[in-house]
This record gives C-alpha cells, structure tokens and sequence, in this order.
C-alpha cells in the first residue's frame, strides 16, 4: 500500500521540489496528496490542482495545512519539507507534535538551538524525522560504509572530501535561487559551507560512522559584495585518531558536482565521486586496485539492498534520491505497525544526523572567525 505524502514548498520553478516528487514516486511507494507550495495562497492552491491533489487538500499556507492533516482520518503519512532553510524548524515542529513524519531538506534549521528543540520533540513524540542527505542513497557509498565497518581497510586515518560547484562563481542577480543563499537570514550562517559542505561532511561522518570533534576552518568570499562565504577550507580531527580535509566551493570554475569522498587506513584505501557513481575504487595495501561495481559481485547486502537495476545501466542522482524516500517508507511503515524497521531504514539520516550538521555548521562559522582555531563541535558558541 502506498503511503500519503505532503509537501510544504517546491511550488512552481522548484528544482528540489521536483526532484522530491520524482524521488518519491520512482519506487511506488508514496502518493502525493497534499500540500503548501508556496508563500502566496493563491499560487500555493493553483500549483496543488495543477498536480492533480484535491481541491481541499491544496492548502494556502503550511499552519492551515498542519492543522486540516492533523484532523483528518486520511491524513498524510509524512510531510517534506523542501524550503529555504529558515522554514524547516516551525513546519517540522507543528507536524511532528499532530503525529505526522517529517521528511526535510538539510540542513536541519539555521541555529542549533532549533535543532536541538526538534531533536527532544523527536525523543518525546517517537514521531520519525528524515533528513535527505540523499548521497547516503547511493549503493557504492553504502557499500564504502559497510567495508569500512567490516574493517577492510583497518583503522582510519586520513580522510579526504570535497564539493566543488561553479554556479556561483560570478554574481547572479534576480536568481531565486542564488538570492536565499546568499541571505543569513534564510539560509543561516553559512553560505557554501551550508548549502554543499555540509554533503561532503554527512557522507564522510555516514561512511565513518562518526561525527568529528573538532575543526579548523577558513571561509572566503570571493565575489564582490557576498554577505555569505563562497568557499570554504577545513581540516577536522575524529576522536579515534583519524584525521581530515574536507573543501567545498561554488566559485570552482569548470566544476559541476564534484562531490568526493577519499579514505585511507592501515590497511587499505577507498575513492567514490558522485559523478561517477556506479564505480568504487578499493586499494588493498601491497595489492593493485579493485574496481567494484555498483550491481557486480561481491558487494554488501547493504549496497545490494540500494541497487534497483544490473551493472552497466547507470544509477545516479534520482535514484539515490528515490533511496532515501524508500527507505523512509519502511521506517513511517514500520513506525505506524509498531513493528521494528529493515535494518536499511536504520540507516536514514535522522535528526541526530541533523543536529550535527548544524553543530559541524556553526563550529566552522567560530573557528573561521578566530583565524581558523581548533573548534569543538559540541561546543555551543556565543
């Protein structure tokens, strides 16, 4: 049976919120039924009909909407959540407190105090929270996340991320788009280090399975009259002694999506790029290096799990995507059952995914201020 899903921004000319609506259907597992697609009433309702929801189900602003889905005996099973970052925290919150899961878009909220209110509404309600740090659906950084806990390249010691974008790498003035990111009061403190960086950082910490403790970070601006840093320079330390760089830029010119996550331990080393997806280079030491195979032999149950078609058919960014929501699936299924999740439901980024990116957020923004110090990521800052 499918699951009722709404959506609170992505109207018309939204590239996420597109996106959000191909990911979900592409497994079958969602209907579209609801939603608050805009901060005009009037073009909120008109894009709803335009999708084919029912008239009274095309809601005029998100609070009408949380209260009516609420109420109702058919209500939504999850909402998502695809706003300028400012917009997350309040809708999450109402929705959460009617029972309904939440599916948002990262970073969690714009402050940490935000995310940790949404972080205790969680732990009290049980209500399901999901972040769509959708790199985590991809099956060969799952399958990186599964060597790495099997111990195939022994204890980490460097990593290496970064996301290097060029869509900004010049100013773009009237651009929708490039203006709310641009805006720390919509898109919070950090400019690229929110908006990209904090992708590079969730697939490393997802991979290592740990957060980091501390970081050094310098943030530039380097086109004229950006409030916001357009490229950003990190190194990071884990408690377990590994240690990291981690760039992300959109001033990279001639970059597209080059987000990449290189790791190295004892015994081994690891290298994905989200361009090439499909494709997982593994070095055992003293061996030559093994090209594995998104759908070829040998993967994790956990890769096989996330991969739909054979080797050679490509799989990427949709489909990834679609992982995330597949898995949410199981997870709001499993939650409103009673039962246990899959143990791939499990894997989600969650809210505890989501404090911490906030927390990696607003340490960087301290440290670059103090001349790149060594910053705490459980420290709260001033």
């Amino acid at each position: 049976m499918r699951l009722a899903l709404g959506m609170i921004g992505g109207g018309e000319g939204a590239f996420i919120g597109a996106v959000h609506r191909m990911a979900a259907r592409l497994d079958d597992r969602w209907t579209l039924a609801a939603g608050a697609f805009s901060g005009d009433a009037g073009r909120s309702r008109a894009f709803g009909q335009s999708l084919g929801l029912a008239e009274d189900r095309c809601y005029g602003d998100w609070q009408a909407m949380a209260r009516a889905e609420g109420a109702r005996p058919d209500r939504i099973d999850a909402v998502a959540i695809v706003t300028p970052n400012h917009l997350h925290h309040a809708p999450a919150q109402a929705f959460l407190e009617a029972g309904i899961a939440v599916i948002c878009d990262k970073p969690l909220t714009t402050s940490l105090a935000d995310a940790l209110d949404l972080a205790g509404t969680v732990a009290r309600t049980g209500t399901p929270l999901v972040l769509t740090h959708n790199y985590s659906g991809y099956a060969m950084v799952r399958q990186m996340r599964a060597m790495v806990a099997a111990g195939d390249l022994g204890a980490i010691r460097v990593v290496q991320a970064e996301y290097a974008q060029d869509w900004l790498a010049a100013p773009l003035p009237g651009n929708k788009q490039a203006d709310w990111r641009g805006d720390p009061a919509k898109a919070g403190p950090g400019g690229a280090l929110g908006d990209i960086a904090t992708h590079a950082y969730h697939l490393a910490t997802f991979v290592l399975g740990a957060a980091a403790d501390q970081v050094s970070a310098e943030t530039s601006r380097f086109v004229a009259g950006r409030v916001l840093d357009d490229d950003v320079q990190l190194r990071l330390r884990w408690a377990g002694g590994a240690r990291g760089q981690l760039w992300a830029s959109q001033v990279a010119v001639g970059a597209a999506n080059g987000l990449r996550l290189r790791l190295y331990g004892e015994r081994g080393g690891l290298e994905w790029s989200q361009e090439d997806p499909d494709i997982l280079r593994f070095t055992p030491l003293g061996e030559p290096p093994r090209l594995l195979r998104r759908g070829g032999p040998g993967l994790s149950a956990a890769a096989q799990a996330a991969t739909r078609i054979p080797a050679g058919h490509p799989e990427g960014y949709l489909e990834g995507f679609a992982r995330i929501y597949a898995d949410a699936a199981d997870l709001v299924s499993a939650h409103r059952s009673g039962q246990s999740p899959p143990p791939t439901a499990l894997d989600l980024p969650g809210v505890d995914a989501g404090v911490q990116g906030v927390q990696f957020i607003e340490a960087a923004v301290r440290s670059a201020a103090a001349d790149g110090r060594w910053t705490s990521l459980g420290e709260t800052g001033a």
